[in-house]
C-alpha cells in the first residue's frame, strides 16, 4: 500500500499529521485530529543519553572506512564519503549499548550536505547478527566485515527493522522520490529485501531541508513502528507501520546509515525503555 501525502503532512495547512494503526488504509480521512497509539502516555525510563557535544567514541562504533564523526558544540555531525555511487562511501554509526522490548528513541536531525545524489538515511532499531556462522548476535564482533557498509552487509546479516527518510537529492533530480519506509530484515530466510517491506508506504512527502532542524521520535511498541518528525519550520509528519505480520524484534542496538555523500547533524539523542 503507497500513501501519498504532499498535501497532507504540512502543519502549516492546517491538517493533523498522525498515522495510526486504525487510519492507515488506502482512503485516509488525515485531518481529523486522529490520536497516535499512546506512546506518549506510557511510562517510559531514559536509558541511554548523549547530547553530541562529548567524545563520540565512548559511546558509538563506526562502520565506513570514508566516514568520519566529528563533536561540534552544536552536536555531533556523521559524514559519509564523498563519492556517489561508491558503496564504500556509506556510513553507518551504532550505539555501544543494546536496547531491549518497547523503545523510544528521540533526536534532533539537521540535513548539512546539499548533494545532488539519491541517497537516503536509515535508523536500524535493535539490529543484531543473525547468528549464522561468522555473524554472531553481537555485531560489534564483526564489525570489521563493514568496513566498507554495502547494504546487503546488514539486510541479509542483521535482524533488525529499517525505517528510511531525507531521500531525495537537493535540488530533487527526476529519479527522486521523498519517501518515509519501512522494513524487517529476515536473513534467515535467505532472500536479501524481498519480504521485507512493512506497510504502509509513504510517498510525496515535503521535509527535511537542508540547514531545517527536525525533532525525529521513533517508537517500537510490539511490532507496531511510529515516526515522527517536527520541523523548526513548523512542517511535520508522523507515520505508522505495521510489522506485526513477521517474527517480532525483541533487542538490539541502534544504528545511524547516511548513504554516500549525506551529512548531517545529530543532538539530544536520547533512548528510553519502556517500564
Amino acid at each position: 500500500m503507497t500513501i501519498n501525502v504532499i498535501s497532507f503532512l504540512i502543519t502549516a495547512f492546517g491538517c493533523s499529521t498522525m498515522v495510526t494503526a486504525q487510519t492507515a488504509t488506502a482512503d485516509c480521512t488525515w485531518c481529523k485530529g486522529q490520536e497516535s497509539v499512546c506512546a506518549d502516555t506510557l511510562r517510559w525510563k531514559e536509558v541511554f543519553s548523549d547530547s553530541g557535544t562529548g567524545d563520540w567514541r565512548d559511546k558509538w562504533i563506526l562502520d565506513g572506512i570514508h566516514a568520519t564523526v566529528t563533536n561540534t558544540p552544536e552536536g555531533m555531525v556523521l559524514r559519509a564519503g564523498p563519492e556517489d555511487r561508491n558503496n564504500a562511501h556509506h556510513a553507518v554509526l551504532w550505539t555501544r549499548q543494546e536496547f531491549r522490548g518497547d523503545i523510544k528513541i528521540e533526536y534532533d536531525y539537521t540535513r548539512l550536505d546539499s548533494s545532488r545524489a539519491d541517497a537516503v538515511n536509515i535508523i536500524y532499531i535493535q539490529a543484531r547478527g543473525s547468528g549464522m556462522d561468522g555473524y554472531p548476535e553481537d555485531i560489534h564482533m564483526w564489525g570489521d566485515k563493514r568496513a566498507e557498509p554495502l547494504m546487503k552487509h546488514y539486510f541479509d546479516n542483521m535482524d533488525t527493522y529499517h525505517i528510511s527518510y531525507a531521500t531525495d537529492g537537493v535540488p530533487p533530480s527526476q529519479e527522486s522520490t521523498r519517501y518515509v519506509r519501512a522494513r524487517r530484515y529476515m536473513p534467515r530466510e535467505g532472500r536479501g529485501l524481498q519480504g521485507t517491506a512493512l506497510e504502509p508506504d509513504y510517498v510525496g512527502l515535503d521535509l527535511f531541508e537542508t540547514g531545517v532542524r527536525y525533532h525525529i521520535t521513533v517508537t517500537k511498541i510490539g511490532g507496531q513502528l511510529w515516526f515522527r518528525a517536527e520541523g523548526e519550520n513548523g512542517k511535520s509528519g508522523e507515520f505508522w507501520f505495521d510489522g506485526s505480520p513477521l517474527p517480532p524484534v525483541e533487542e538490539g542496538y541502534i544504528g545511524l546509515r547516511q548513504m554516500f555523500t549525506r551529512s548531517a547533524l545529530y543532538s539530544g539523542f536520547t533512548v528510553s525503555e519502556r517500564e
